[in-house]
């Protein structure tokens, strides 16, 4: 992988918490641009503290994270400001308008913004104008992933974006997912949905008790379990129960 493709360069990272407890567990990858990145993992598995030092929230105990030619452990301030995260529950100011928000976000980068532009993009511009407390659970998500773009970000962390969401929801986040990485955004994605890992993702890492157990591209991952003499306990239709759901509700948001 040519050195300049890579944005983000993870060495032997590692966290140790008192007590000598190690959630993390000697981790390295690297990430190309403008690729969707997957971390995978069950519950306790090191995901989210991994990304929490990545993105400077969280020392790191060992180990080394370069984002976009920037050393997270000795300029944390300056990867906060190259990258956009979205948590799985954000807390907004409840009683202000959506763009009266995305002003507020950007003006905390010091950049500006074109907030109606911003909201086109997401699919809220006809809630512009409507308070957080009233948008449903897939428009806040939409609105969450906006506040992460304000900054023109390189590269954006994606935490379980669509957890709770129903399946038309869902596909829309997935859309707006291809968005994101159409405009040359890297994303780094965890989520517990198998099916939309394996359509979002260019490559995946999947991780279990602090370490990196495996990591290629979702068709390799699959061909190395087939390789290793695994048969499926029942036969796998050509479509989900989703894909009927879909298919008879459409696809289209029901704000």
């Amino acid at each position: 992988m040519a050195s300049e493709q890579i944005i983000l360069e993870v060495k032997d990272l590692t966290k140790t918490y008192e007590g000598n407890i190690q959630a993390v567990k000697g981790v390295s990858f690297t990430v190309k641009r403008g690729e969707v990145f997957g971390i995978l993992g069950p519950n306790g598995a090191g995901k989210t503290t991994t990304l929490e030092m990545i993105e400077g929230l969280r020392p790191i105990t060992s180990g080394s994270v370069l984002l976009d030619g920037i050393k997270t452990e000795e300029e944390p301030y300056r990867v906060k400001q190259r990258i956009g995260i979205q948590l799985q529950s954000s807390a907004f100011f409840q009683n202000l308008k959506l763009t009266e928000l995305i002003e507020m976000f950007a003006s905390l980068y010091g950049s500006s913004v074109d907030a109606m532009e911003l909201l086109n993009e997401v699919g809220l511009r006809e809630k512009a104008n409507f308070l957080v407390k009233n948008l449903s659970g897939g428009q806040k998500q939409r609105f969450s992933i906006a506040t992460t773009l304000v900054n023109k970000p390189v590269m954006v962390f994606l935490d379980e974006p669509t957890t709770g969401l129903d399946p038309q929801a869902r596909r829309n986040l997935w859309d707006l997912v291809a968005q994101i990485k159409n405009r040359g955004t890297t994303v780094i994605l965890t989520t517990h949905y198998m099916e939309e890992a394996q359509f979002l993702c260019d490559r995946i890492a999947i991780m279990d008790d602090g370490k990196i157990v495996a990591l290629d591209t979702p068709d390799q991952l699959i061909k190395q379990l087939l390789g290793r003499g695994f048969k499926p306990h029942v036969e796998v239709p050509p479509a989900t129960l989703e894909d009927v759901f879909i298919d008879l509700t459409g696809k289209h948001l029901r704000d």
